[in-house]
């Protein structure tokens, strides 16, 4: 069996984009099994934003999940945003995950925001300036609160959803000098260790879409930038 994955991510929907994608989304059923929605959802992280989401992405015909982005933290509103999309059936995980049945099946989604920290050769130190090892510590709890998703989870497909990168493969194509605020090579280790067969993620608009972690498990980046229309599809097989 296939599982079909629709994903996107960094679709950044304000109050004049509302109906911009709904046409392309009220036939997924005809091409997956499940849509990720990779965070940075909107532009500001604003509630009335956040409706715009709703409007977009809420009674598809497949399960939805997401994760909210460093544009959906901004205005300090992360709690109403969750609430909101959550109360129109659209799953937000934040360190933890949940499990779909398709089919005979089961898939299991374990997701976090993350967080920076750069990869092998431009990752930050949790050394010298408080502020620079509170930073480094904010990408060590996120990696940690990931493991305990994705070491929890029993189903036959488990798959990883991040807004920040676990691989410096996807990020390929942004400024050097960017890379630590793009993703961490701590989620990618986390991956590898507790297994998966598919990850997720956005935030990285110039970068690549097909990448992998070190251990070989396919991450894609699903911004919108980067795969250029409304969703992009990925084949899971069981």
């Amino acid at each position: 069996m296939v599982i079909r994955v629709a994903a996107v991510g960094d679709v950044h929907l304000g109050e004049g984009d509302r109906g911009t994608l709904r046409p392309a989304l009220d036939q997924l059923a005809d091409q997956a099994d499940v849509l990720l929605l990779a965070g940075d959802l909107t532009r500001r992280g604003e509630p009335d934003e956040a409706r715009v989401v709703v409007d977009e992405f809420a009674a598809l015909p497949v399960p939805v999940v997401a994760v909210l982005g460093n544009h959906d933290y901004h205005s300090d509103q992360v709690e109403d945003i969750t609430t909101l999309l959550s109360d129109n059936g659209i799953h937000v995980l934040e360190g933890d995950a949940i499990t779909l049945r398709i089919g005979d099946h089961t898939v299991g989604v374990a997701g976090v925001k993350g967080f920076g920290g750069g990869f092998p050769g431009t990752r930050a130190s949790n050394f010298g300036e408080r502020e620079m090892k509170d930073f480094v510590r904010h990408s060590i709890v996120c990696a940690d609160r990931l493991r305990s998703a994705l070491s929890g989870l029993t189903s036959d497909v488990r798959i990883v959803l991040t807004h920040y990168s676990p691989t410096v493969d996807t990020v390929r194509g942004e400024p050097l000098e960017i890379y630590p605020f793009l993703g961490c090579y701590r989620f990618g280790d986390v991956i590898d260790e507790c297994g998966a067969h598919l990850a997720i993620h956005g935030h990285a608009h110039f970068g690549s879409e097909e990448g992998a972690t070190s251990g070989g498990v396919p991450v894609r980046n699903v911004a919108m930038p980067v795969i250029g229309r409304a969703f992009a599809t990925y084949s899971v097989k069981i």
